[in-house]
Parts: C-alpha cells; structure tokens; sequence
C-alpha cells in the first residue's frame, strides 16, 4: 500500500525533545520556543512570530486582533478548511463567501471588491497548495477599502508571492505543523505578525490575556490579567520536535519539489489531452510543492479514478467540501450563494501521495495506474 501521507522525521526529534524535557521547562516559551520562532523571523522576514498549539488557533488570535465585532463580515474563500472560517465565526462575524479561480482553486482577487460592503473589515487569502493568491490585488483593494489582510498560509510555508515570502505581505498570517504538512510537529501552528499595531497585543492575548511575558523580561515588576486570550502557546516538547524539522527544511524541500516534478513531467502528456487538469502556477508565484493535485472533468470520474488506484494499492484523496454548501452554514444564513469553480474543485480535485520517502519508482507506479485508468476509460 501507497499511503497518502507519511510524516518524516530527521531523526533528531526524539534527541530534542529529551533535551526539552530536562531542562525543567516544559510549558512552553522556552529555549526550543523562542528558537524556532527567531528562526522564522530571520528567514522571511516576519515582523514578530509565536508558535501556537495549531494553525486554528493562529487564525484564532488573527481574529481577536483584527479586533472584528458580532455583525462585522470577513470575505474567505469557500474552497477551505473550516478553521479559516470558523475563527471569525467565534467572534461573532458573518461569513462572506467568495469563489475560487478558474485556474486554481486560490480565492478569485476579481470578484472580491463586488463582495465589499460598510460592513466588511477582513479580507482571509489562502495559498492553497502553497501557491500564491494575487496579493497585489488584495492588498490594493483591502487599502482602498481600510480593510485588514489575515493570509491563511497554512500550506504556504517556504513559498513566494513575487519574491516576497508567503504570510509576510498581509497584515498577519498563520501557518500549519500539521503531520501532513512539509514540516511538522504532528499538530502546531505559527502567528505571523507583519503589522507594528498588533505586536505587543498578540503576546498578550498567546499568554492567556496576561503580560507574563513582558514580566519574564524583566519589563514589568508583576504581570496580571489585562486582555482577552487564550492559552495559544505549545509545549517545549513540541517546539523541540520543531525544530529538529526547521534544522532540515532545505533537505525536505528539495526532495518534496523533485517527487513534484516527477508527477507534473510524467503526467503532462495526459493533461495536454484534456483527460484532467494539473497545478497551475502563475508567473507570480513559486512552488513549495505542498501537493500534488489532479482535477478530473466531473466527480463521477473522480469517485472512479479513486477508487480504482485503491484496487492496486494506492491512497488518493478527495479534499475540501464547499463551506457555502455545507449544513452549518446553510442553518446559519438566509442566502447561499452560487459559486461554480468552488464547487468543481469540490467535486473533481483530488490529490495524489506526497511525502518525502516517496520513490521514484514509487511515483513511476502511481503514473503508471493513472494511465492505465484513462486508457481503460
């Protein structure tokens, strides 16, 4: 059996988690905490950074600071996990569905502005598959409208929008160290603040509402409750497996790019026939090879192609259910908009193994089926 995802380890996780134990530091905040976080920082650029128990809860924290009221509307693509959404729904906001590009399923930057209304105060791009939306486009239009930028990057880690690193261009970000992503934790998230406004406030609300960490730094004389927050932060014990993954991440992309390549080379000839469609990458945006992902013309072939790579042993899967489409949101709104594209990627994409321990000859048998699935066809 292929899987779909096999989380890597260097081999230096356990060693650092060790390390972490024994210090006698263990809630986080730490020596591996502040390591991963300066690491972060120093390689993109992010203004201020704080590790956090999951990309939800970044998103979270992205909420709160936005500082969003009941009744306010934040503009996220339906095409999504539900954390993107749902973070905004917890402080009270009303969802604005947008639809995706017909070339990718990135939100559609042309259709955001006919979406603005005196209420809207967030605009919520995510870089699906770590492909870059068109930021320059949303930033002019969240400028001209005195909205906030919160960019979903929690597939986009060691990507670039024009040069410029991914999570780094709106006025905050966050990121995923989901197992299934190119680094992990097994679960973990990053806040990235880009904004001076929110940097002393989201310290604040990631150490449950207090100025705990301003006291560690010796910068008040006591520390007490003054803000809303939660407790965001993770354990050392997860920050140290981190890091260990952070030390390795040129290693791991470049394997993850060159299995990319191999699927995109291999399967070319088969899309220039019109049997599917395969990643687009606009001239503005680099590869992080995050995934590998097939559109197929309609779900009855999806649900087909699938089902026939598992016959031989070999896990694809489907991915995001339209939010728009979905019970919550229907039992919540009194208009269900009609978003085409969302709802074809919804139907037809599906995403083939990627992991760094993937063969070639592994890769060559995936191929291999798929071609065998449309001759047959």
């Amino acid at each position: 059996m292929i899987p779909f995802n096999k989380p890597y380890l260097t081999g230096k996780e356990a060693h650092y988690m060790y390390q972490a134990v024994y210090t006698g530091k263990l809630s986080g905040n730490g020596v591996f905490t502040k390591r991963c976080q300066e690491f972060f920082e120093k390689k993109y650029g992010f203004r201020k950074c704080l590790l956090t128990t999951s990309c939800t809860d970044a998103l979270e924290m992205c909420a709160i600071l936005s500082g969003v009221q009941p009744g306010d509307e934040v503009i996220v693509p339906s095409y999504t996990f539900v954390s993107s959404a749902l973070a905004f729904v917890r402080q009270g906001c009303k969802i604005v569905f947008a639809d995706s590009c017909e070339g990718n399923p990135n939100i559609d930057a042309d259709k955001i502005e006919s979406l603005i209304t005196e209420r809207t105060r967030v605009i919520v791009p995510v870089h699906y598959a770590g492909v870059a939306c068109d930021m320059d486009k949303i930033m002019d239009i969240a400028s001209r409208h005195g909205l906030l930028v919160v960019e979903d990057a929690a597939q986009a880690i060691d990507s670039y929008y024009k040069g410029r690193p991914l999570g780094s261009i709106g006025h905050m970000s966050a990121f995923s160290f989901h197992e299934t992503k190119n680094v992990i934790s097994g679960e973990g998230g990053l806040l990235a603040i880009n904004d001076e406004r929110f940097v002393r406030r989201a310290e604040i609300i990631w150490e449950k509402g207090t100025n705990r960490s301003e006291f560690f730094r010796g910068e008040v004389n006591k520390y007490g409750w003054v803000d809303t927050g939660s407790s965001f932060l993770p354990s050392e014990v997860v920050a140290a497996f981190l890091w260990a993954q952070l030390e390795n991440m040129d290693e791991i992309q470049h394997r993850r790019k060159a299995i990319w390549q191999q699927y995109h080379d291999s399967l070319e000839h088969l899309a220039e026939r019109g049997l599917f469609s395969m990643p687009m990458l606009p001239e503005y945006a680099t590869n992080n090879a995050h995934m590998f992902y097939l559109v197929c013309r309609n779900i009855e072939e999806r649900s087909a192609l699938i089902a026939y790579m598992k016959e031989y042993g070999v896990l694809t899967v489907f991915h995001y259910l339209s939010l728009h489409l979905s019970d919550y949101y229907k039992s919540h709104s009194t208009h269900i908009p009609v978003l085409p594209q969302c709802d074809r990627y919804a139907d037809c994409l599906v995403r083939l193994p990627m992991y760094y321990e993937l063969k070639d000859e592994e890769v060559r048998q995936i191929v291999d089926l798929i071609e065998e699935f449309y001759e047959n066809r």
